[in-house]
């Protein structure tokens, strides 16, 4: 199989991101992945890993030219301590990249976003995740992917967050009566649609719901 692909990858450490970043280093489809990110990742041969300040951005870099641009870049407001520094992570470090990728010439990008991103949701997170969409969306890639989790299953981590614990145990105890859309989704089920529709972008928006997620 001919290697083809150079993928931009934002959130490579992320619980989706790592699981992106592996599954495109695996790809037999992929050639080369830029993962930019602040602290330095482990050593692969197909892997280019700028060690960059998201607050400023090298916007002359070459490898902002990519086939896709794929961002798994997320917070949550607990993490990030604040409303306004939520929305710096998650809308205007985003939305940076797409404007840089897309100004170098990158035909595709591929989001992480969210189950009930709506720039007029009366809760703050999906209300920031819609205006991201809407606003990528007015940028006019080729290709556009929007994929939309649910509750994110990324097995046993270090951390504990009570509530998000909470949330997937009724979950999984409630799949039989849960509609598919809203059970909890496993983070490489989301790392695989977005490297798919990477890999075979469709023209115009593509917004993957979460029902879609569950292989």
């Amino acid at each position: 199989m001919t290697l083809s692909k150079t993928l931009l990858i934002f959130g490579a450490t992320g619980m989706v991101g790592q699981q992106l970043l592996g599954q495109a280093l695996a790809s037999e489809k992929v050639l080369r992945v830029v993962a930019p990110t602040r602290k330095a990742l482990p050593k692969h041969p197909k892997l280019e890993n700028p060690v960059i300040d998201f607050e400023e951005l090298p916007i002359d870099a070459t490898w902002w030219t990519a086939d896709a641009i794929l961002s798994a870049l997320g917070t949550t407001i607990k993490q990030a301590g604040n409303k306004d520094q939520f929305r710096r992570v998650d809308y205007y470090y985003v939305l940076k990249f797409a404007l840089l990728a897309k100004q170098a010439g990158t035909p595709c990008f591929v989001l992480n976003s969210s189950l009930g991103a709506n720039p007029t949701a009366k809760g703050f997170y999906l209300q920031v995740k819609g205006e991201l969409e809407r606003d990528i969306e007015k940028l006019q890639f080729e290709s556009l992917a929007i994929i939309r989790p649910s509750l994110l299953d990324a097995g046993q981590r270090p951390e504990t967050r009570l509530a998000e614990q909470i949330g997937l145990w009724l979950g999984k105890k409630l799949l039989f009566i849960t509609p598919k859309r809203y059970q909890p989704i496993a983070t490489e089920n989301v790392a695989r649609a977005m490297l798919n529709a990477a890999l075979e972008p469709k023209l115009g928006v593509d917004i993957i719901e979460s029902e879609l997620l569950h292989y």
